[in-house]
């Protein structure tokens, strides 16, 4: 059982790294980058770095964009946070 956990969870961890890579292009055009911290349970902890780390529409870019297309891919995922 422990092991089909953790290789769901490793399976979950991918997926969200893939809708994280598919993001990626926009957010670096703009100076920006986002890496993935996490994933526990159904929340994906981020940080955002280059210029989306000090930019007032992180916030924006990280709910409306980020979080969206996350949970679009990965259902599972009720929540991004950036840390």
């Amino acid at each position: 059982m422990w092991v089909y956990v953790m290789f769901m969870e490793d399976l979950v961890k991918k997926r969200v790294q893939a809708a994280l890579d598919d993001v990626r292009p926009q957010i670096q055009g703009d100076g920006g980058d986002v890496e993935l911290v996490a994933v526990e349970g159904d929340v994906v902890k981020v940080r955002l770095v280059g210029h989306c780390a000090g930019c007032p529409m992180a916030m924006m870019t990280l709910k409306n964009g980020i979080e969206a297309h996350v949970k679009a891919c990965v259902p599972e995922i009720q929540r991004v946070d950036s840390v």
